[in-house]
């Protein structure tokens, strides 16, 4: 962990004393994430309803710049234009660095499309089959920790030897156990968990950002 990490792990839980239970869980997880996109590694998220909208919110904060510019390096740079000329010089200025990330909700032809055909306990769990596999993680997140679909993706990833982790109120519920890492925030109030998750995953992002993009 580099110094501006460590300087934001510990303001992060300096000013969000009510998550010092779980320190460890998120930690962990942060670090997961990061050794997983540096071998080359994606993260898929998925969750329902307000846990839909965390799992499109987190790519949004790993795909672009978060806290940080993300330039590309150099020799990224000077590709572009050498391969497109001054356009693609100008470009190259403009884009960032991006950790991968996909959120299994966004697909929403497929999602219908295998609700519609099967069972809508499968949709995020079907994706899982097709993305995941050994170096990736997924990121399960559910407030009760009893989504079906939430659980079956997790599942799949184990079976496709990817590593799961779910992010839950107190409790888990089904979640607990269907994952390689559990993260339960320490509330059992839906709205209250919710704003926790997104404290979560957010120091989630910025720890891995601040890492892969250290300069």
């Amino acid at each position: 962990m580099n110094e501006r990490t460590r300087k934001l792990v510990d303001c992060f839980f300096a000013e969000n004393t009510g998550l010092e239970p779980v320190r460890d869980q998120v930690l962990e997880a942060a670090h997961v994430l990061v050794r997983r996109f540096l071998e080359g590694g994606t993260l898929l998220v998925c969750g329902n309803g307000g846990s839909c909208a965390d799992s499109d919110h987190i790519v949004g904060e790993l795909m672009k710049g978060f806290l940080l510019k993300r330039p590309l390096p150099p020799a990224e740079r000077e590709l572009f234009g050498s391969l497109f000329g001054p356009e693609g010089a100008a470009l190259a200025d403009k884009l960032q660095g991006a950790l991968p990330a996909i959120s299994l909700c966004s697909q929403q032809a497929l999602v219908t499309a295998v609700a519609n055909d099967g069972d809508y306990g499968l949709v995020f769990a079907q994706q899982v089959m097709g993305y995941a596999g050994p170096g990736d993680v997924v990121l399960g997140i559910s407030t009760s920790g009893n989504a079906r679909n939430v659980k079956w993706a997790l599942m799949a990833a184990k079976a496709r030897g990817a590593f799961s982790m779910a992010l839950t109120g107190e409790g888990g519920g089904a979640l607990r156990d269907a994952a390689d890492l559990w993260i339960p925030v320490p509330d059992g109030r839906t709205f209250r968990i919710q704003e926790l998750h997104g404290a979560v995953y957010h120091l989630l992002c910025a720890f891995a950002e601040s890492e892969m993009f250290p300069e």
